[in-house]
């Protein structure tokens, strides 16, 4: 288990220009950021302690971290 916090900026390293610019001209791309921080700060809180979460609670937010990290590359790709 990895306490990593997996910041976009860690994740799209380079492209926080483009992260910037998607953000302000498309309200869906905006919605999976504020998304992907909420799940990320949850795992986070979850491998750290704060807040216990059973394994498959804690692996149920780490498959929806990866699906919007994944939304998130194929719309910088775009």
């Amino acid at each position: 288990m990895s306490n990593t916090p997996h910041t976009l900026h860690e994740e799209f390293p380079n492209q926080g220009a483009a992260i910037s610019a998607l953000k302000a001209s498309d309200a869906h791309f905006a919605k999976l950021l504020v998304e992907y921080d909420a799940v990320n700060d949850k795992v986070h809180r979850s491998e750290t302690r704060l807040d216990l979460l059973t394994e498959e609670e804690e692996e149920g937010l780490r498959r929806t971290r990866s699906r919007l990290k994944d939304q998130i590359a194929a719309a910088l790709r775009k």
